[in-house]
């Protein structure tokens, strides 16, 4: 889905160099933040063994995009924003990955990966389309 600069006006005022938003508002911080929600779930059926390894490692790295989004939103510059977004898609292909691999663990149907890849990848278009939007900015 193209974002057309994700319609970035609509969402933010520019004073000064800083950005005034609701990242509440955002459609990617909402969808990342149901990808946790599917992640805390996703977990419970994990082998208990896995609970300090491969489970902390995929719920951190998760709940990490929609915070790296929230933290670098209440930055004062537009360009400590766009870092935060960076953190934040780096988080979210590390989550690639790990879905990745507890697939082929099979600890996740195949099903449930390709829904979930699907979220993710729609996740890093919106973030790569905020970057792109955002840097036109500073």
């Amino acid at each position: 889905m193209p974002l057309n600069g994700y319609r970035i006006l609509n969402l933010m005022a520019m004073r000064g160099g800083s950005v005034v938003a609701d990242y509440e508002k955002l459609k990617v911080f909402v969808m990342s933040h149901e990808l946790v929600l599917d992640i805390y779930k996703l977990v419970k059926q994990f082998p208990a063994d896995e609970r300090f390894r491969l489970v902390d490692q995929l719920v951190r790295a998760s709940y990490s995009i929609p915070s790296n989004i929230v933290e670098g939103q209440s930055r004062n510059t537009t360009k400590d924003y766009v870092n935060f977004l960076y953190m934040a898609r780096g988080s979210a292909n590390e989550v690639r990955y790990f879905l990745y691999l507890v697939k082929d663990l099979k600890y996740i149907s195949t099903k449930d990966y390709n829904t979930l890849l699907t979220k993710i990848d729609t996740i890093i278009r919106m973030l790569n389309g905020l970057i792109k939007a955002l840097k036109g900015k500073i």
